[in-house]
């Protein structure tokens, strides 16, 4: 991950030759209009094709096996599928589920698609009983989750090609930063550590500019400070941003943002405004204009109620499938761990648990039998960063069947009987050691607001390969916006992040 330095004091010739690289870096990239234009096509085409398969689906297996009767239901009902497929494309783009604001990134887009799958469905079903239509049961009970299914599977696929066009640099917003120079470089920094975003920075407008400090830089490249916050327009000229980014308003006022926004009206150029606040979900943010003033609401988490039953309810139900249909495995890690190494098979190691409560979370054990005794004369060789966290690559106590479940996660299986304990949840921050506990301050101790987890950001965002304060920001983010959209994209890329063995240790 990129990081950004200082403000560097540079001569005002040299400064103008370094500048030019963010700017030549624009005039390479395919314009955002254009890609957006192209892509949004693109999946308006898949939608109708996944739509129209799924209906078209439904309408043969429900009625396509039977004689006489099964022809004339299934002509009849041609009718029925064109409505349905007319009514669930509309409902898609009532959703705004092809939305340039949302495509390609986070939980939104999936989000909107199966909100408006399901109210079509709802609406189906309160018109069937008032109208007193008689639709078949199986037909839609086909319908909707094969539609379903088809139009996340399509999307995911169009946004892991956008995620590749990204890591080539292509299908990127160009964005102009405006605002104080802490706010700005914060601001930067969050952008470079979610590449997938395309948000590519070309370009700052700080309050007291001065020429002879112009750039502020990055690893691979620099940003150039292009002005003050009363020359936007010209550094949009300047760097060929197509967005402006303001945070920290402070120096601009309610003048300057309406000056700002009629000026980027005039050049067809977006404008976002920062509200200040990070790593808070798209949810619980709710725009209210009060006297005059759009104020943003910041909703309160939702840990308790009927949101925390579901989660519950999810847990129970996932937890007794897994197990049942990974029972060989465990079996046989369970016999090659009593067999190549003395000692038990499972390793209870203690965790704190919601509110700070311990339990015994349940491992396959991967080390030694007095493994625990030896983790003072290793401590030396501590490579997590902040010393927090005990982490080494190659540890020694690590027996050769250990190493082989660690690389799998396999050691970690029998957590699930954990979560049938109701002691962990399958998605959920990191389950921490009572010493871990012991050092959080008052912001971190928020992790334990919510069960730990068999998985979690943490584990699909880089596993052992994470810093604390990384792994923690992960950890709140979760607990301040979690949902079961949410826990369903994170067990889907966990499976993913397991099979390429991305950070295990």
């Amino acid at each position: 991950m990129a990081t950004i330095g200082t403000v560097q004091q540079t001569p005002r010739g040299g400064a103008t030759d370094k500048a030019q690289k963010p700017v030549e870096r624009v005039n390479h990239l395919t314009s955002r209009r254009v890609w957006e234009r192209q892509y949004v096509d693109r999946l308006r085409v898949t939608d109708v094709a996944v739509v129209i398969a799924a209906v078209a689906t439904a309408q043969l297996i429900r009625f396509g096996e039977l004689q006489v009767e099964g022809a004339k239901a299934l002509a009849s009902y041609t009718g029925v599928s064109v409505g349905l497929a007319a009514l669930w494309i509309a409902f898609l783009a009532i959703f705004r589920t092809r939305s340039p604001r949302v495509i390609g990134n986070g939980a939104e887009e999936y989000r909107r698609i199966v909100s408006a799958t399901f109210r079509l469905f709802g609406v189906i079903a309160i018109l069937s009983l008032l109208l007193k239509i008689d639709i078949a049961r199986l037909y839609l009970a086909i319908a909707l989750p094969v539609g379903l299914l088809g139009l996340l599977v399509s999307r995911w696929l169009w946004r892991k090609g956008v995620s590749k066009q990204r890591s080539k640099g292509k299908y990127q917003t160009a964005v102009l930063i405006v605002g104080s120079r802490k706010a700005a470089v914060s601001m930067a920094k969050q952008f470079e550590r979610s590449p997938g975003a395309g948000y590519s920075v070309v370009g700052m407008c700080l309050p007291g500019y001065e020429p002879e400090r112009d750039a502020i830089f990055l690893d691979g490249y620099e940003i150039p400070v292009l002005g003050d916050e009363y020359s936007v327009v010209e550094a949009i000229e300047t760097s060929g941003a197509d967005t402006v980014a303001v945070t920290a308003t402070e120096h601009l006022g309610t003048k300057g943002i309406r000056k700002m926004v009629w000026d980027l009206e005039k050049k067809n150029v977006d404008l976002v405004v920062a509200p200040g606040v990070v790593d808070v979900a798209g949810p619980r943010l709710v725009m209210r204009p009060v006297a005059g003033f759009p104020l943003i609401h910041v909703e309160k988490p939702q840990y308790n109620g009927a949101t925390r039953f579901s989660k519950t309810a999810f847990d129970f139900l996932f937890a007794t499938a897994v197990l049942l249909v990974i029972a060989p495995i465990l079996l046989i890690a369970a016999v090659a761990v009593k067999a190549t190494s003395r000692g038990p098979i499972f390793y209870r190691s203690e965790r704190m648990g919601i509110d700070g409560k311990p339990f015994p979370m349940i491992k396959f054990r991967s080390m030694v039998q007095d493994a625990d005794q030896k983790v003072d004369s290793l401590l030396a060789q501590n490579e997590s960063e902040g010393g927090v966290l005990f982490k080494m690559r190659d540890d020694p106590r690590v027996t050769k069947v250990g190493k082989f479940m660690r690389r799998f996660s396999i050691d970690e299986l029998p957590q699930f009987i954990n979560v049938l304990r109701r002691e962990m949840s399958v998605v959920g921050p990191r389950p921490p050691l009572r010493r871990e506990v012991e050092t959080y301050d008052g912001d971190v101790r928020r992790r334990l607001l919510v069960k730990p987890g068999i998985t979690g950001l943490w584990q699909v965002s880089g596993r052992s390969d994470l810093s604390w304060e990384e792994t923690v920001r992960l950890d709140l983010s979760y607990v301040e916006n979690w949902s079961m959209v949410g826990d369903l994209l994170i067990i889907a890329k966990t499976v993913k992040a397991v099979a390429v063995s991305d950070g295990a240790y």
